[in-house]
């Protein structure tokens, strides 16, 4: 089995409403040293191991269906689960 964590953030030219709304709510609490907000995706996926590159069907599954490719970015990490 793979385990699969995949981040997913706005592209830096896109503006974050919700991340600009957060922020304006922790400057209210006083929170005033945070300078910016950039609200995401984290999704965590499970995968049996199969014949083929790993890799490859992560990058398929971002971007067919996970990520907006047009407006965000992604990232993602694959750890191989080891029996014990």
């Amino acid at each position: 089995m793979y385990n699969v964590k995949v981040f997913i953030t706005l592209k830096e030219s896109v503006l974050d409403p919700q991340g600009a709304a957060v922020k304006d709510s922790l400057h209210r609490l006083t929170y005033n040293a945070v300078e910016d907000v950039r609200i995401g995706k984290y999704i965590e996926l499970t995968l049996k191991k199969e014949d083929g590159d790993i890799d490859q069907q992560v990058r398929e599954i971002c971007e067919k269906l996970l990520a907006n490719t047009v407006i965000e970015d992604y990232t993602y990490e694959i750890e191989e689960d080891i029996p014990q």
